[in-house]
């Protein structure tokens, strides 16, 4: 199983990225899926997920400014960011519960730079 994230790049503060993570291989159902980040000097953190019906939830700081939502048939989960800040800079991950032929596990993808100038 892999996970392949896109989307990510430089922004001006105030504006939008989409961020896309499809995840491919031998699966049979992926449970919940997130997105995470990573600042420059700060720990991972989670920032989204969506379950599989698509009960989303959100860390405070970028609530009514992203939106995660996911398509079930292609295996691949999103994220909108709108109203972007400096301090949303990072690198973000996607990360999946899978349940695939080599047993039920969570995977990550390799990480998109996102990076708000302000």
């Amino acid at each position: 199983v892999q996970l392949q994230a896109s989307g990510g790049g430089l922004v001006q503060a105030g504006g939008s990225l989409r961020l896309s993570c499809a995840a491919s291989g031998s699966i049979y159902t992926i449970h919940d899926m997130r997105w995470y980040r990573q600042g420059p000097g700060k720990q991972r953190e989670l920032v989204a997920r969506v379950s599989r019906l698509g009960t989303v939830s959100y860390t405070d700081s970028v609530k009514d400014r992203f939106t995660v939502s996911r398509d079930n048939a292609k295996n691949t989960v999103f994220l909108q960011m709108n109203s972007l800040k400096p301090e949303d800079t990072a690198v973000y991950y996607c990360n999946a519960d899978v349940i695939a032929v080599s047993g039920r596990r969570d995977y990550w993808g390799q990480g998109t730079q996102v990076t708000v100038s302000s």
